[in-house]
Order: C-alpha cells, then sequence, then structure tokens
C-alpha cells in the first residue's frame, strides 16, 4: 500500500515542480531577461545561464506547492475510484492511509533546507555576479563612497533610543577611509564632531587611526567648548563602518550561518531596532520556510481524503487558492513583524502554525 501511494504521489509532485517552477521563473526573471537582451544587448548565452542559476531559488518555492497539488490530486483520485471506500472498508484508519504523503512531505522539508542553505544562496550571488560582469559594471569588494553607519543608545529618560554617533566617509579605497566626518552623542552633556582626512582600521589595536584631523567639541549652550587639530590620533569607536564598507551579499545571498553573523556583527551594533527585528525575521523565516512542505502536505492530504468526486483540474484550482491563502497570512505576519506587533519569531513561524492548526482539524473531521 505503502509504495503504490508513493507512486500515485510521485508523479503528480514531478508535475507540480515543473508546472509551478515555470510560473514563477517566468514571472521573477524571465522576463527580466528578455527585456535586457533586446533593450540592453545582453548575449543570449549568457542570459541563459543567469536563468539556469536563478532557477533553484523558484523550485525551492514550488517545492511545497508542489506538495499540496500532488497529495490533493492523489486523495482525491482516489476518492473518486472509491479505493479510499475500499482500503477504510479493509480497516486502514485514515490516518494510516495519509502516512506516505507525510513522509514524503518530510523528505521534501529536508530537501528544501539543503537548496535554501547550499544551492541557491551561492546560485544567487553567481548570478548577480555574472550579470554585472556582462555590463562592465562590476562592482569592487569593498564599497566606494558614501560610507554611512549610525549607532544607537538608550536615551536619558529611558523614553526609548536617539542617535549615539553617527559615522561617514566619502571613499574607501580597500584600505583607508578619506573624507570622514564624526558626530559623537555617546557622552553626556558633551558633543564632539571629528573630521579628518583619513582614517585606517588598527587590527592590533582594535582601534580607529585618525590623520590630519580637528575635534571640535561642544558646550551645552551650542558655543565651541574646544577645538584641537592633530596629525594623527587615535579613537576608540566600533569597526563596523568598516564591515559595512566590505561588499554585503542581499539577504537572498545569504545561508543561515552568513545571515546571523550579519545580523550579530553589523546589524545589531547599529541599535537600529526595525533593522534589527527586519534581519531577524529574515533569519528566523530560513527556518520556517521549509516546514511548509509539511503544512501543505498536511492540509492537502486532509482536504483530498474527505469524500468527493473532484477531477484534476478542480485540485488545481483548489490548491492555487489555499496557497494564495497561506501567502496572504505569510505576507500580513510578515508585515506585522517589521512594524513590531509581533515578534520575529512569532512573525517567522505563526503561517506553518496556523496551517498545522487547520490541517489538523481537517484531518479529524475527515477521520470521522
Amino acid at each position: 500500500m505503502d509504495r503504490y501511494i508513493a507512486k500515485e504521489l510521485s508523479l503528480p509532485f514531478l508535475f507540480g515542480v515543473g508546472a509551478f517552477s515555470s510560473i514563477l521563473v517566468s514571472v521573477g526573471a524571465l522576463f527580466d531577461l528578455i527585456r535586457k537582451i533586446t533593450e540592453s544587448g545582453l548575449e543570449v548565452g549568457l542570459a541563459m545561464q543567469i536563468f539556469v542559476l536563478k532557477m533553484p531559488e523558484f523550485v525551492v518555492l514550488a517545492f511545497p506547492m508542489s506538495t499540496l497539488l500532488a497529495t490533493m490530486m492523489t486523495y482525491s483520485r482516489f476518492s473518486s475510484d472509491s479505493e479510499l471506500t475500499a482500503l477504510r472498508g479493509c480497516g486502514v484508519s485514515v490516518r494510516r492511509i495519509i502516512a506516505p504523503a507525510l513522509v514524503l512531505s518530510l523528505l521534501i522539508t529536508g530537501l528544501t533546507f539543503v537548496f535554501n542553505e547550499v544551492i541557491t544562496p551561492a546560485a544567487n550571488y553567481r548570478a548577480k555576479i555574472m550579470l554585472e560582469q556582462a555590463f562592465n559594471s562590476e562592482k569592487p569588494p569593498f564599497r566606494e563612497r558614501n560610507i554611512m553607519y549610525k549607532e544607537y543608545q538608550q536615551a536619558e529618560d529611558g523614553s526609548g533610543k536617539e542617535l549615539g554617533r553617527l559615522f561617514y566617509a566619502r571613499r574607501f579605497n580597500g584600505e583607508e577611509m578619506q573624507g570622514l566626518t564624526i558626530l559623537d552623542f555617546s557622552q553626556a552633556g558633551l558633543e564632539q564632531v571629528v573630521s579628518a582626512e583619513t582614517a585606517t582600521w588598527n587590527f592590533l589595536d582594535n582601534v580607529w587611526t585618525f590623520f590630519n584631523g580637528t575635534i571640535y567639541a561642544i558646550s551645552p549652550d551650542g558655543s565651541f567648548g574646544h577645538i584641537v587639530k592633530f596629525d594623527r590620533q587615535e579613537l576608540d569607536l566600533p569597526r563596523t563602518p568598516l564591515d559595512l564598507a566590505a561588499r554585503s551579499k542581499d539577504d537572498d545571498e545569504m545561508n543561515i550561518v552568513e545571515t546571523r553573523q550579519h545580523l550579530n556583527q553589523i546589524v545589531r551594533k547599529s541599535g537600529d531596532e526595525r533593522g534589527i527585528r527586519v534581519w531577524e525575521l529574515r533569519l528566523y523565516q530560513r527556518y520556517a520556510l521549509p516546514f511548509v512542505c509539511i503544512v501543505f502536505g498536511l492540509v492537502g492530504s486532509a482536504v483530498g481524503i474527505r469524500p468527493q468526486r473532484t477531477g484534476k483540474a478542480t485540485s488545481f484550482g483548489i490548491s492555487v487558492v489555499i496557497i494564495f491563502g497561506y501567502y496572504l497570512v505569510g505576507f500580513i505576519a510578515d508585515a506585522f513583524g517589521k512594524v513590531g506587533t509581533l515578534s520575529p519569531i512569532a512573525a517567522a513561524w505563526l503561517p506553518p502554525i496556523l496551517g498545522l492548526a487547520v490541517g489538523s482539524l481537517l484531518l479529524i473531521q475527515a477521520s470521522k
């Protein structure tokens, strides 16, 4: 029985991967590449390579959708052909009948996690590099201009966060910052403005070394307390501006380890609460996304196993409605997580937990 059900699930799953991947990659990448070929002169061969590199990103999104479609189509056919009635007449429980579907969902969950961690980030990053090389706009391994870093601190009255330091550099050549201005509000009753021609990071002492600059101390009444000119001055400031100047990947080009490092080493040190929430949300979503396959496997099995006589087209249509509803909930939870209405971990895990609850209720009803 397990082999038979697994075989019946495999073909609709493969069909779903092909169908949903084709739709998603056409909307997300193919149309844009065609526009670049016709309008910007992108070579067709290179466009095909970039297209192949973008495929894993959309295949991963197609895995849970295909799991839903496969379970719905398979168990709906069993129901319409009275095979479910025969199995239940032999004493096989509903939970035992859908067990192969749940095992398949677990396997697809693991496959999704592997794609998200190993294949998709590297492929997305490589695709971006190839596209930049094609248009002769490959960026250096660092940001050349306008490096800005904001560091927040607790307000004196305890009402929330306020700006503690503002670090700005006009240029960066890979070794030294040039044209620097630092506004320092970190000390109560004392505000400082540091201006310097260049600055380098001292890796041995973990401090910044500024050259040819001026320190302006501003009194509480707004007047200059004192002005100090220097040829060389070491200042104990965070290294984060140097990390920001290094070429950073987008969130879809990072795996869990890289996302966590970016969050802890750069974003948290800035004190920007919204930025911290967004990156925490992205981190937790990387854990939660693969479990959508289990949710869709359970929901698809519970809906498909109900007594009905539906065709493949009807199953496909119901799958689309369920997918739309699930991702609508996910979009709303994501928005609530960004604004702070929900914690990042709650916003990331709310859709799969809610989906599991709905699927469990449907399964209990189908078992009666």
